[in-house]
């Protein structure tokens, strides 16, 4: 009998080295990235790391960290920015992604929306999120910085989530990156 996933969350604080070369390792496996061997370097102070474990292994991950969104006509809206999603190539297709996805949902209550870039559009629509249709643009200081090529950003509502039009145009503050 297969070993049941567990899945716990705890901060980047929290993460010892073994656990944070663990995720590296996860990551970088899963994507075929070696940018992954900086993940670290680029995730802030109090990301929210979700684990999946089988037995011993760490086998998905994925990070919440917090960034601003503005869907135009609202205010600025305190974001769950995810990241870094994985699941060792053994382990896909099991489920995990699934539970990681969930767990995460359950972590994120506070944040006013979450947001995420994505190749697999279908996965997550599964999972309750949207696709953004609008015109999607980066703000960096007052300047405006479309991003007409941009595909695959997708929102999940959550208790704290305004009414959206997702036609109209959505903006991310800039930290470094757009998306």
């Amino acid at each position: 009998m297969r070993e049941p996933v567990i899945v716990t969350s705890a901060t980047t604080e929290e993460l010892n080295a073994d656990v944070r070369a663990a995720i590296v390792h996860v990551c970088r496996t899963a994507h075929q990235e070696d940018d992954f061997l900086h993940l670290f370097s680029y995730i802030p102070s109090g990301g929210i790391h979700v684990l999946a474990y089988r037995a011993q292994e760490l086998v998905g991950h994925a990070v919440v960290t917090t960034r601003w969104l503005q869907p135009e006509g609202l205010p600025l809206l305190r974001t769950a920015y995810v990241d870094a999603v994985a699941t060792l190539t053994p382990y896909q297709g099991q489920g995990i992604g699934r539970k990681l996805m969930s767990h995460l949902a359950s972590v994120i209550a506070d944040f006013e929306i979450a947001c995420l870039e994505t190749d697999r559009v279908s996965f997550y629509m599964q999972l309750g999120w949207e696709e953004w249709r609008g015109p999607l643009a980066g703000r960096k200081g007052t300047e405006l910085l479309p991003t007409p090529d941009q595909k695959g950003i997708m929102i999940l509502r959550l208790a704290r989530t305004p009414p959206l039009d997702l036609d109209r145009l959505l903006v991310i503050e800039y930290d470094g990156r757009i998306w």
